[in-house]
């Protein structure tokens, strides 16, 4: 970094502009473009005086709303450099502002070269034997020139050219009156056109662009005196003046014209002027004024993005000399504006990509009025602007944005936002860190919070929406470290973990490696949350939380508890009553220490004789959650189920096999899954069952530790012991 050059920060010897040099002169002065000299009579010719009327009419409303949207953030937070990067990305991260603004900019930067080609037309018709590659050239040395200097002398020049666009407009007035040569007002408007250019849509689609430059003083954010102040009154005014110059312009050109003429001679107001010399300087200073607004916006743009990291080359970027100038941005921004000039001297192709300039500036507005209304819907304490506004002017904003960008061109908008999606998923790669809260985590909550309150509106059942949601208490990180396996199998993909860990004096180390797990599980796409409680009783502390989670909505719906031989079987018999007063389901993971869980290829279900009732209903005895982890595991291992049950009379096993094969039916287990009927005592057959790498048990009306620990031994296997809670059902 050179000695002139310095990280972009306030500096208070950058000068500073206000209200009317800031916003209100950049805004009105990209509005009242080459568009109005040159296509507002076709609008008037093809849709007549009322139809013209109703399309400036509908294009101001859309920008009208954009403006009150952004006068709405200006007044509610800092809007910082960047203009609607800033305030796009106070409110929905840097990855949505980034997406949105770095097509932006480039197509700010591309627009350059447009303005430059329209300003090198209207020269060269007027001196039609100077070069066209030399005006092109000579204008965009210029306006480099200008804008390089410093944006002070940019915004100098304005003055001057509104001076000339006021002159021309004062002639265009003086136009209805037979002075100068001229006829005058000498026709009756034609109220409703014949459209012989295309319909009412097509039309408004040419002429919607002319309208499009109310971001113009908003880009300059970063320069102005009191942005939440300055924003506001000189966007909407100069909004308002240019809504008001149009409609005069259109009953203008319908009292002074044909619609024919109107419709074939595009410079209609240079012939019907009272000076048609003035005109033309007026067509020349609007092109060259909206030249140099994007040059001198575009870089703070690319700046503002750059200082957060969004760009390459950022730190070099974001730099900016003494008095606040963006140089290398700049740059930049003239290294695009000239390879553009040079792909247009090459043929039509700046025609061909002139929509997509155009979707991208509607995005920007779609969202801008998207973000208001996003902080209007959730209704947050922290949006509290100054200025407000009703719903309903985000919402038009909105939907007219995104209407006049399919109206205009379909394609290039499917493209339009193709791009800023594939641009958002590398930005979020990017995992960029921003300086400030945005309100995406208040977005879903409130989603969230909807949610919850329709869920508990509607009568209650759960068992279609069941999901492994568990909740595991442990006394240190060892033990989810050995049942890691296991939570994995059992919750991905859309399952939850909740760990809760306790601690007393002096043990807090055990558990702190416990927070870790949170984005241990999370790399997995598992959702998982850690919670460290302090309690000498580990049962208290498992007895208060499920108190707590008793009235939450987002709630545990299992209990996952590792149990060894050696625990205490009171305290564990205690857990079960209370998580059975709290409706969860439960399972204790009892793993062998020598075989683990194996291969994790074949699971056995064992299933207590079902006589002398064998059918099959829709409530099954502590059956679902044990058949429901067996499919989930299933479906995460690759393996294969064995419906195992034991009957002690021979003559039940042709009802328990087709017990076995109708719940492998209706509860749509896999096909490889089978249906394995024992005859005899429970303890005699266990060692002749298919083996498995892990077996799945009901727990007993009173837990045994004894008889886990058997269940383990005799197996060779780890096991798990399951009880309902009464909220799943394998057969929903």
């Amino acid at each position: 970094m050179t000695a002139a050059l310095r990280p972009a920060a306030s500096n208070g010897a950058v000068r500073r502009f206000g209200t009317f040099d800031g916003v209100f002169l950049p805004t009105l002065l990209t509005i009242l473009g080459a568009v109005m000299y040159l296509r507002t009579g076709w609008v008037v010719g093809n849709a007549g005086l009322l139809g013209a009327w109703a399309i400036i009419l509908l294009a101001n409303l859309i920008t009208a709303c954009t403006g009150l949207s952004i006068s709405t953030v200006a007044t509610n937070i800092r809007v910082g450099a960047g203009g609607s990067f800033s305030i796009i990305s106070q409110s929905l991260g840097l990855e949505v502002g980034g997406s949105i603004n770095v097509p932006f900019y480039l197509a700010q930067s591309i627009s350059v070269a447009f303005y430059i080609f329209a300003f090198a037309e209207g020269w060269q018709s007027i001196f039609p034997s100077h070069p066209a590659v030399l005006v092109l050239f000579a204008v965009f040395a210029i306006c480099c020139l200008v804008a390089f200097v410093s944006v002070g002398f940019a915004a100098r020049m304005r003055y001057p050219i509104l001076f000339i666009v006021t002159f021309s407009l004062f002639s265009v007035l003086l136009g209805l009156f037979p002075l100068f040569g001229q006829a005058g007002a000498v026709y009756t408007p034609t109220l409703i056109g014949a459209f012989p250019s295309g319909s009412f849509w097509q039309i408004f689609a040419v002429f919607f662009p002319a309208v499009t430059g109310v971001l113009a003083g908003v880009n300059m954010s970063g320069t102005l005196a009191q942005p939440r102040r300055n924003i506001p009154i000189g966007t909407m005014a100069a909004v308002a003046v240019s809504f008001v110059i149009y409609m005069a312009l259109a009953y203008w050109a319908a009292v002074v014209a044909t619609p024919q003429e109107l419709v074939t001679n595009l410079t209609i107001m240079v012939d019907r002027a009272a000076f048609g010399w003035a005109v033309q300087a007026g067509i020349l200073a609007a092109t060259f004024s909206a030249a140099l607004n994007s040059l001198v916006g575009a870089p703070r743009v690319l700046q503002a993005m750059a200082a957060h990291g969004v760009v390459p080359f950022g730190q070099q970027l974001a730099s900016e000399t003494d008095g606040g100038e963006p140089r290398p941005a700049m740059l930049v921004t003239g290294a695009i504006a000239f390879v553009t000039l040079l792909f247009g001297l090459s043929g039509d192709g700046l025609n061909q990509i002139a929509p997509l300039m155009t979707m991208f500036f509607l995005i920007t507005y779609a969202v801008l009025n998207g973000v208001v209304l996003l902080e209007q819907v959730m209704g947050l304490t922290s949006f509290r602007p100054l200025f407000r506004v009703p719903r309903l002017v985000p919402l038009v904003g909105l939907v007219g944005a995104l209407l006049a960008m399919f109206l205009i061109a379909p394609i290039f908008s499917l493209v339009a936002l193709i791009t800023i999606v594939v641009l958002y998923e590398v930005l979020q790669l990017r995992q960029l860190n921003a300086p400030w809260s945005d309100v995406r985590s208040g977005l879903f909550g409130t989603i969230a919070e909807w949610g919850a309150k329709r869920t508990l509106a509607m009568p209650q059942g759960r068992d279609r929406a069941w999901k492994p949601s568990l909740l595991v208490p442990v006394d240190s990180a060892r033990a989810v470290r050995r049942s890691y396996r296991f939570l994995m199998a059992i919750t991905r993909p859309n399952g939850s973990i909740f760990i809760l860990g306790t601690y007393g004096e002096g043990d807090h180390e055990r558990t702190k490696g416990l927070l870790g797990y949170e984005q241990i599980f999370a790399s997995e796409g598992i959702f998982a949350r850690v919670a460290l409680v302090r309690s000498e009783h580990f049962t208290q502390a498992l007895q208060t939380t499920l108190e707590v989670y008793r009235s939450a909505f987002f709630r545990p719906n299992t209990l996952f508890l590792p149990v060894g031989a050696e625990d205490d079987e009171e305290e564990l018999q205690f857990v079960l009553d209370r998580a059975g007063e709290n409706q969860l389901g439960v399972i204790l993971y009892m793993d062998n220490p020598l075989t683990g869980l194996g291969r994790e290829q074949a699971i056995n279900v064992w299933l207590r004789e079902q006589s002398p009732g064998w059918a099959v209903g829709l409530e099954l005895s502590n059956l679902d959650l044990a058949l429901l982890l067996a499919y989930q595991l299933a479906r995460n291992w690759r393996a294969h189920i064995n419906l195992i049950t034991v009957v002690e009379d021979a003559a039940e096993a042709a009802n328990g096999r087709a017990f076995l094969e109708q719940l492998i039916d209706l509860g749509r287990m896999p096909r490889t899954t089978q249906a394995i009927v024992h005859t005899g005592a429970f303890d005699a057959v266990l060692p002749a069952a298919p083996q498995a790498d892990l077996n799945i048990f009901g727990v007993q009306q009173r837990a045994s530790l004894g008889f886990m620990q058997r269940m383990v031994d005799v197996t060779a296997s780890t096991c798990i012991f399951v009880r309902d809670s009464g909220e799943e059902s394998a057969l929903a």
